[in-house]
């Protein structure tokens, strides 16, 4: 008997009647929920935000990467810009994580500080507007398949700078 008054809640849920209970009195006063879920970081990229960026430090504005998506044994072209809303000063982290498809390469935290000067910006990083273009020379040895990273940034406080998610895909012969 449980069992089929189950079934019968849950096909009265999903019936017709049911999809158009919105108009009805129990749900006058409600309104449909509304859900951004569009975390992508403006430009020509593959990278999106973590979590809503409100309230982030770093407002980035846009992030164009040429040849989008990148290609291995190329030369991948970074153009960024973004504004600080407070100075970063050392002692900041990145809390980095790369995987190869579900293998983890890569996990640990790094000093933003150390990890920065690899494209040639410095500590502390200045309130107010920043940009930059970096030039990468990728390796042509670069194993073909899906690689994601998670990259946390946060002030030696713990306030959070930025948050990015990214995910590539090398394709074989390419």
């Amino acid at each position: 008997m449980k069992v089929s008054s189950a079934a019968a809640f849950l096909t009265l849920l999903f019936s017709p009647v049911a999809l158009a209970a919105p108009s009805l009195a129990l749900w006058k006063d409600q309104s449909p929920i509304q859900i951004d879920d569009d975390l992508s970081v403006p430009g020509e990229n593959p990278l999106s935000f973590c979590s809503s960026p409100a309230t982030d430090i770093l407002t980035i504005e846009r992030v164009d990467l040429f040849p989008n998506p990148p290609l291995p044994g190329k030369t991948l072209t970074i153009k960024a810009s973004g504004t600080f809303s407070k100075q970063v000063d050392r002692g900041a982290k990145v809390l980095l994580q790369v995987k190869y498809g579900l293998i983890r390469l890569i996990n640990q935290t790094a000093d933003l500080c150390d990890q920065i000067e690899n494209v040639d910006l410095h500590c502390p990083l200045e309130k107010g507007k920043m940009t930059f273009t970096k030039n990468i020379d990728l390796p042509k040895e670069i194993p073909p398949g899906t690689y994601t990273v998670n990259a946390d940034v946060l002030t030696k406080d713990d306030e959070k700078v930025t948050c990015l998610h990214a995910a590539v895909t090398f394709e074989f012969g390419r």
